[in-house]
């Protein structure tokens, strides 16, 4: 009988579940075993909502602001306080964060760059919209610019206005227009980019400033100006460079002023010296020609013959120097010595000369003496 037992058919799986199903001892409820477990995976589920729900508040209560930023706290929806650089702690729930970046940013206008990471200084491809502008003269000019800006109050750029960059964008678009009206294209080309940059940047300020949604501007600078067309570009390269050709000349001619100016000033100086000391020997030397005369005028009014006959003699001596000469005054008895014919003629001549100038050279001395005592009377 065993043999056929074991010889008979194999049990099929659900016969083998059937079995060990009835020989599980299982307990009665009433025993309250069920019931701890199930209490027990409670608990822990409870501490681990717990514990998550403790982690959370302690994470979401504890923020970090950072060097580049502010935090502005709102209560209920108001704002509570403003946080920069540091470790704070909120309520959760209560409060909230909204953080808002204090770092430099650079916005281009009439270009875009073609790699945004180089930034200012890289390739870019226009934007005519922006770019293109009409000047004062009726020409039209691509003007780019590059704008950098930064959080001024966080608050204000929070919530007084819904985008503050394009507003931004809009007030500097139209302060560049207006500007550049305003001046011709050469200037605003060429010699006038300054002015330009510096009149957009003051209009910019304080349009900015009456829009008071929370930015300042930190830099305004002229990216590239050129205009529309090719053939244009040209012509004012070519002006560009004859002006340049111009201010070479007159720097060469500045060069050669300052290396001729010192030798001519040194030239004139030595003239102007030299007049001056002519100057000063001339009036020295009618001072003492005064002195003498004056002398000589007091001697005149003591002896008057005397100073005549002085005089006569000096000047007869300046006149003729060398020359023999004799002089008769109607007291002696001539006596003419035995020469030779031509050699007694040419004395006698001589003589003759010189007896007949006496009087009038006595004449004119006495003439020139009273002349000049008439003036010292009225001089004096």
């Amino acid at each position: 009988m065993n043999h056929n037992k074991q010889n008979g058919p194999s049990p099929t799986p659900d016969d083998v579940f059937t079995t060990n199903f009835k020989n599980m001892n299982f307990k009665k409820p009433g025993n309250g075993n069920l019931k701890n477990g199930i209490n027990k995976v409670i608990k822990l589920v409870g501490l681990a909502v717990v514990a998550v729900l403790a982690i959370h508040v302690v994470t979401s209560s504890v923020y970090h602001v950072s060097e580049q930023e502010q935090v502005v706290v709102t209560r209920f929806g108001k704002v509570c306080d403003v946080k920069t650089a540091g470790m704070y702690f909120r309520i959760p729930v209560i409060d909230s964060i909204h953080r808002v970046p204090t770092t430099t940013v650079g916005l281009p206008i009439g270009y875009r760059p073609t790699n945004p990471d180089i930034g200012e200084d890289g390739e870019a491809e226009s934007v005519t919209n922006e770019s293109l502008m009409i000047t004062s003269d009726f020409n039209f000019v691509n003007t780019d610019f590059y704008l950098e800006y930064r959080v001024s109050d966080p608050i204000k750029y929070l919530y007084n206005s819904e985008d503050p960059e394009a507003i931004l964008k809009n007030i500097a678009q139209s302060a560049i227009r207006a500007r550049v009206s305003d001046f011709k294209v050469d200037d605003v080309m060429t010699t006038g980019k300054a002015q330009v940059q510096s009149e957009v940047k003051d209009l910019l300020i304080k349009d900015l400033t009456a829009a008071d949604i929370g930015l300042e501007i930190v830099n305004l600078s002229i990216q590239d100006v050129e205009p529309p067309t090719a053939n244009v570009m040209a012509a004012f390269k070519a002006v560009e460079n004859a002006k340049q050709g111009s201010e070479t000349s007159i720097n060469n001619a500045n060069k050669y002023q300052s290396e001729k100016l010192p030798a001519a000033e040194a030239e004139a100086d030595r003239i102007v010296q030299n007049a001056e000391a002519k100057k000063e020997a001339r009036i020295a030397e009618a001072q003492g020609q005064v002195a003498r005369f004056n002398e000589m005028y007091s001697q005149y009014a003591l002896n008057p013959l005397i100073t005549k006959q002085r005089i006569f003699y000096e000047t007869m001596e300046n006149v003729l120097p060398g020359t023999k000469v004799i002089i008769d005054d109607g007291k002696t008895q001539t006596m003419l010595p035995l020469q030779p014919f031509n050699a007694d003629f040419s004395a006698n001549a001589t003589s003759k000369t010189s007896i007949e100038s006496t009087p009038k050279a006595e004449n004119d001395t006495e003439k020139t003496a009273a002349g000049k005592t008439a003036e010292g009377g009225d001089g004096e």
